[in-house]
């Protein structure tokens, strides 16, 4: 059991800060899934009142299905939105919630679709379909993952014999154990890939005491327009949590900003960003997920960042001042001066 697990932390095991990144990744593409199901179940179960009023009796675990799904995936689009701005030292746990949330009921559900509504292959083949699109848009660790699997199989194993007999139970262990080799597969790459973010960040450096500099191999990243920098150090000092278009033309432009007069314009910085970091090859720093923007702080070597982890020498550095030429910047300057002082 040692050595399992001796290897396990070697190959698989991945800190909860070091999937802070991945857990806003799962926060977002959670968002807009529930919002994407949300539509259709609630159309479907509209329809099924107006329509079928003479049967509701008999539909109603239909009712009660698609009543489930809507709750469920509202709570999983509320969760999303409360917990965007969470520490990153929370991130790993609350930014999963929403996720935890969609994907249970996404397992749960065939079992309810088996028993109660009585339709075996439906059931089955929403399990699949489920765990295998969760498997592939999200991140994963194993010890979340392969319990919750292995009890929804066990859960529907029942019906998968009553209706496919025992070849069709195996088969489906088959392709659930393809998919514990997929999710240890994606797991060790994303280790293989952090590995490599430490190596980038002994190059990349964001100076944000005084001016806010961002330096590549010691030297100054040039951008073709200067609001891209304020762009990149407003998502720095935004600490990896998101922010979407508004909020970005907001800080940029001006509070009446619009993305009708100053959408072309954004575009083009953030063009300009990834053009920049993709030119210095510079991975998994500048990110852009369905209108949503962050940086990963894992990835830079950063004095704000030292600050805020009570690093002695960043203290020591910090002299009242941060990202000067940023009105925007001076909340978190005010913020880090009660900080060293406090300290």
């Amino acid at each position: 059991m040692e050595k399992l697990k001796e290897l396990y932390n070697k190959y698989y095991y991945i800190s909860p800060l070091d999937q802070a990144d991945s857990a806003e990744s799962n926060r977002i593409n959670t968002f807009f899934l529930s919002g994407f199901f949300i539509i259709p179940a609630s159309v479907t179960l509209a329809a099924i009142c107006a329509f079928c009023r003479n049967s509701l009796r008999e539909l109603l675990p239909v009712i009660v299905f698609f009543v489930i799904c809507i709750i469920d995936t509202l709570l999983a689009l509320l969760l999303s939105l409360m917990v965007k701005n969470v520490s990153r030292k929370k991130a790993w746990l609350l930014k999963n919630l929403p996720l935890g949330v969609l994907f249970s009921w996404g397992v749960a559900s065939p079992t309810f679709i088996c028993h109660s509504m009585g339709r075996a292959f439906e059931g089955i083949l929403t399990f699949f379909l489920s765990t295998c699109i969760c498997l592939c848009a999200f991140s994963f660790p194993p010890v979340f993952f392969i319990p919750i699997v292995s009890a929804g199989l066990c859960a529907v194993a029942p019906y998968i014999y009553k209706e496919f007999s025992l070849i069709g139970l195996a088969s489906c262990v088959y392709v659930a154990l393809m998919m514990f080799c997929l999710l240890f597969y994606k797991r060790r790459s994303e280790k293989k890939f952090l590995s490599m973010i430490t190596g980038q960040k002994k190059r990349l450096e964001a100076k944000t005491f005084g001016n806010f500099t961002l330096l590549h191999e010691g030297k100054t990243i040039k951008f073709s327009r200067s609001k891209t920098t304020e762009l990149v150090a407003y998502l720095i000092c935004k600490n990896g949590s998101s922010a979407n278009t508004k909020e970005l033309l907001s800080v940029l432009y001006g509070d009446y900003a619009d993305s009708a007069r100053y959408g072309s314009s954004f575009r083009s910085l953030v063009s300009d960003a990834k053009h920049t970091f993709a030119e210095l090859e510079i991975q998994n720093f500048f990110t852009a997920e369905y209108n949503n923007f962050r940086i990963n702080p894992e990835a830079v070597k950063c004095d704000y960042y030292d600050f805020l982890a009570g690093e002695p020498d960043a203290i020591k550095r910090y002299a009242g001042e941060f990202m000067n030429q940023y009105s925007w910047a001076e909340d978190t300057a005010a913020f880090l001066e009660r900080k060293a002082l406090a300290g």
